[in-house]
């Protein structure tokens, strides 16, 4: 079976003429963050389809601002901004009052910036 091709001056690429009667129609999804029902236009699956994306948004598009406000709106998946936890303690070797920016593990020596510099200088030698 032959299939006849038309020409889609937009995009510049041969679409089936199957697919230019094709109608979208909107549709009512339901945001995986806030849970508020969010419309997904026939313009928006005309471009998902157009990009040949295989999946329908999942966001509303506040929620999806916020997200790409939280995540440098770059484009590229990056790691979630933690605040540094500083922790007071006292060194295990010299018993100054320091403090360290992590929480300590029971059971294992925290050291000052002075002797865990000390220790890295013997070790180096």
């Amino acid at each position: 079976m032959r299939k006849t091709y038309a020409w889609s001056w937009k995009e510049q690429f041969p679409v089936e003429r199957s697919f230019l009667s094709m109608e979208f129609q909107d549709k009512a999804l339901t945001c995986i963050d806030c849970g508020n029902d969010f419309v997904f236009t026939a313009g928006e699956q005309l471009f998902f389809h157009d990009k040949q994306f295989k999946n329908e948004p999942k966001r509303c598009k506040f929620c999806k601002a916020k997200r790409a406000a939280l995540f440098g709106g770059n484009g590229q998946t990056a790691a979630p901004v933690y605040n540094k936890v500083e922790t007071r303690t006292v060194c295990s070797s010299c018993n100054k009052e320091t403090t360290v920016p992590f929480r300590p593990t029971q059971g294992r020596p925290v050291l000052c910036r002075e002797c865990f510099q000390q220790g890295r200088m013997v070790a180096t030698v």
